[in-house]
């Protein structure tokens, strides 16, 4: 089983429910951290990374040699990413997809592909949890094409928690789309509640379950959970804001650690997801 940890917005607590889930559950579970732009998984789990992996993309290398300036390259390719400008053709890599298109239509084999660094993947163990994250290299335009190289680590034998980027856009749906549940954290304000209806439709696109876990969710108003009854999207767990439970995150710690009984909370948060799947 695959769920996402998602929200509409950064800042909610996707982390934090990703990496205690993670550690409660303990031995068997694989922890992904596809927030390739600003990976914190690590600061909590802290695991001892035994792989690293440059990741690159192939993008297109013109031999100005054979090309004909004929054009078919430009017209193939939906993103713009490569051009022909008077006497030369000019490839934008960051725009880029790796269809393999220009290559494909070239009348004159006068393109081939040449790699692009990503970013690296690291992979790591602590107390029996799998994790692996992606680092994007600085600079880099498009995440989702690392996302997916994270994802292809996802081992169907085990139980996967994918800690998503925030927001909804590219990035989420790559993190969200293979997913056999969404699970949404949110809180109790109306910039809470606006960017989950964005990643509530977002799943609802994607046909793929979804339930909330309101965080500090006795601050604010009642608003989200009369959008969550409307929607009949289940609440599976509250987090209250606890003075402990910030310190505990801002000390890069686990609160089922610190707070061992918030670890029967988070099995039983495992539970309830495990019974929607199935």
């Amino acid at each position: 089983m695959i769920i996402s940890i998602a929200s509409g917005k950064g800042g909610t607590g996707k982390t934090t429910v990703a990496t205690n889930l993670a550690l409660s559950l303990g031995a068997a579970v694989q922890l992904l951290d596809c927030d390739v732009e600003e990976p914190n998984a690590h600061l909590f789990i802290h695991p001892v990374f035994d792989q690293t992996k440059t990741v690159t993309a192939p993008v297109p290398e013109i031999d100005m040699n054979k090309c004909t300036l004929c054009g078919k390259c430009g017209e193939i390719c939906q993103f713009k990413a490569i051009v022909v400008v008077g006497q030369t053709v000019l490839p934008f890599e960051e725009l880029c997809h790796s269809c393999g298109g220009c290559m494909a239509v070239c009348p004159e084999d006068a393109i081939t592909e040449k790699s692009r660094e990503l970013g690296v993947i690291q992979k790591g163990y602590r107390n029996g949890i799998e994790f692996i994250h992606g680092k994007l290299r600085v600079g880099e335009a498009m995440s989702p094409p690392l996302i997916k190289k994270v994802l292809a680590y996802t081992d169907p034998a085990k139980f996967t928690i994918v800690d998503a980027p925030p927001g909804t856009s590219c990035p989420v749906i790559e993190s969200m789309k293979k997913a056999n549940f969404v699970l949404l954290v949110t809180e109790p304000t109306p910039f809470g509640l606006y960017d989950l209806k964005l990643a509530v439709g977002a799943a609802k696109i994607l046909n793929i379950p979804c339930g909330l876990v309101i965080n500090r969710s006795d601050l604010g108003d009642d608003n989200v959970k009369a959008y969550a009854d409307r929607e009949n999207l289940p609440v599976l767990m509250e987090i209250p804001f606890d003075r402990q439970i910030a310190e505990t995150y801002s000390r890069g710690e686990m609160i089922v650690e610190v707070m061992p009984e918030w670890k029967e909370k988070f099995l039983k948060l495992y539970e309830k997801v495990k019974h929607l799947v199935t």
